[in-house]
């Protein structure tokens, strides 16, 4: 409900119910249980007789690290990164696989990153505070947004490598004779990037 809000803006319960293939019993409570905490609230003005919206409360959200969580708390953090970003991946894939019909001039908006670089424990808590520090930057109140403005899901995922294996894995690539040594050099990571 809560990546619905997001994506779609603002909608009441029965909305939610319709788009989430729940019952609006279910919906008013889960809302209800989202404002309690702060994740959601009702927006100003918006409903008819009692009919009742609710939005997303933007924020920066923080929870304990990994090593401050029980067990229990870490198994359930776990379970939400798993999903939120397999939402995420799914949308994202079905964007691009549709052509962005559905997103008119915006197909071409889908910048993305994938890079490596090599950092203290400091310096990476640095640069995440600088990327969220970037993202406010662009946050503005619904009465500045201009109209042709859409919501842009971003996504920060970042973590240390594993450790090298004692023994280097070999990619499941086949080596046939024929294949270029430009091809095979290709294959073979000798720098971090």
């Amino acid at each position: 409900m809560l990546q619905h809000l997001t994506v779609h803006g603002p909608a009441t319960s029965a909305t939610l119910a319709r788009a989430l293939g729940l019952n609006t019993g279910a919906t008013s409570y889960h809302l209800r249980e989202l404002a309690r905490y702060g994740f959601v609230e009702e927006t100003p003005g918006s409903g008819r007789g009692r009919e009742r919206w609710w939005r997303a409360v933007p924020g920066d959200r923080r929870f304990p690290p990994r090593s401050a969580q029980s067990p229990e708390t870490r198994r359930v953090m776990d379970r939400l990164n798993h999903l939120s970003y397999a939402a995420d991946l799914d949308l994202f894939e079905r964007l691009q696989r549709d052509g962005g019909a559905e997103l008119g001039e915006w197909a071409d908006a889908f910048p993305f990153s994938r890079g490596t670089i090599r950092l203290t424990l400091p310096e990476l808590r640095e640069f995440f505070e600088e990327y969220i520090a970037l993202l406010n930057r662009y946050k503005r109140p619904a009465a500045d947004t201009p109209a042709d403005a859409r919501t842009v899901l971003t996504r920060f995922l970042a973590f240390p490598a594993p450790s090298a294996p004692a023994a280097p894995i070999e990619p499941d690539v086949p080596t046939a004779p024929a294949a270029s040594a430009a091809t095979s050099d290709n294959r073979k990571e000798t720098e971090p990037s």
